[in-house]
């Protein structure tokens, strides 16, 4: 009897660990499971003036995306602000069609690139490499002449929350606008993986840290029943931020958060980004 315990006891051991060493050598993975998609042309997406875009990182990886110019177009010789989109986990530019109709703020223009490995974009996704496709996507939006790039925010939700909040600590953003935002790496790892040592883990995805090195003004929106980053994560990262609010939808979760309540929502992220991109006398 306690020689089949131990043998029990061993298998159970070995299988632990075997999980262990695949949670910790494909963690990348496992964070960033990029699903395939083409970019779609937006007009057939009901985006009649939006074009497929492309550019290539720093390291030579092909991204392929959105760009929605300012709608209606600034005056000859005016700029208008812009906004970079980083999305959520599994999700893709080919996603996104219903929310920027919904979303997309007036006489801003947009920019959406899949990340290396999501969508059509090339690469393999890994914690540094979306931090250079987001320096990929600031540069493409500083270069447009119709752009203000004094007056670019940056919004990201979920997993693209610590993408724009990179960009925010690296560029000289003029906002920033957070949806369900987790805390860090390891806390989300202790609240889905507890089975797995966190002293394991190298990613580190950490938004509370860098939202307190976030100079501009920094909205978070954040659904009361969220269960995969509860509230509590984006109440840390609005409330170390130097100027920081917080702004909860009641009853919504992580995933429904543009459907639970898109007026209030689009009118708030509106009324944010028209007081902190407001021109005062910025240009290229």
């Amino acid at each position: 009897m306690i020689s089949t315990l131990l043998k029990v006891l061993a298998a159970l051991l070995v299988a632990y660990a075997v999980v262990v060493l695949l949670a910790w050598q494909f963690q990348e993975r496992l964070a960033f499971p990029g699903p395939n998609a083409p970019v779609p042309d937006p007009v057939a997406r009901g985006i009649p003036d939006g074009r497929v875009v492309t550019t290539v990182t720093a390291d030579g990886v092909r991204l392929h995306g959105w760009y929605l110019p300012p709608a209606p177009a600034p005056p000859a010789g005016v700029t208008a602000p812009g906004v970079i989109w980083f999305y959520g986990n599994m999700e893709t530019v080919s996603d996104l069609a219903p929310v920027l109709r919904t979303f997309r703020p007036p006489s801003t223009g947009v920019l959406v690139f899949d990340y290396r490995g999501y969508g059509q974009s090339g690469g393999r996704p890994t914690e540094l490499g979306l931090y250079s496709d987001a320096e990929a996507a600031w540069t493409f939006l500083t270069q447009r002449p119709e752009i203000d790039s004094t007056r670019i925010a940056v919004y990201g939700r979920s997993l693209g929350s610590a993408v724009a909040l990179y960009l925010a600590t690296s560029r000289s953003v003029a906002a920033v606008v957070l949806d369900s935002p987790f805390s860090n790496a390891r806390e989300m790892a202790d609240q889905h993986y507890a089975i797995v040592p966190t002293t394991l883990l190298h990613l580190r995805l950490d938004n509370v840290e860098r939202a307190s090195q976030v100079e501009a003004p920094l909205l978070v929106v954040h659904g009361s029943e969220d269960r995969i980053a509860p509230l509590q994560m984006g109440r840390a990262v609005a409330d170390t931020a130097p100027d920081g609010s917080l702004f909860v939808l009641d009853g919504a979760g992580h995933n429904d958060t543009y459907t639970f309540g898109s007026e209030s929502y689009r009118n708030e992220f509106h009324a944010f980004l028209a007081k902190h991109l407001a021109d005062r006398g910025g240009r290229n």
